[in-house]
């Protein structure tokens, strides 16, 4: 259980930075992370982080993908973290 915790909360934290890094090279016309990168970071975990990132920097909150599936990926992360502690 213990692994698991640190596992969450290093992954969405890793995602929430991924976001905030991506929204600065797309203001600074950079080379972009994929959007696949950035929804898997979600579903492997970080998917708090992730909607802490799109809101938080403002990134990819038009994208439907992304307004759909994140927070999809969060309440099927909170359903199978209740099962795991229950």
């Amino acid at each position: 259980m213990k692994f698991l915790i640190i596992y969450l909360i290093l992954i969405n934290i890793i995602t929430f930075i991924v976001f905030g890094a991506d929204k600065l090279k797309a203001v600074k016309n950079k080379w972009r992370v994929p959007e696949s990168v950035l929804l898997g970071l979600s579903l492997a975990g970080g998917s708090v982080g992730g909607i802490f990132g799109m809101y938080i920097f403002r990134h990819k909150t038009r994208k439907i993908a992304f307004k759909l599936l994140i927070p999809l990926f969060c309440i099927v992360h909170i359903i199978l973290v209740y099962l795991l502690i229950r």
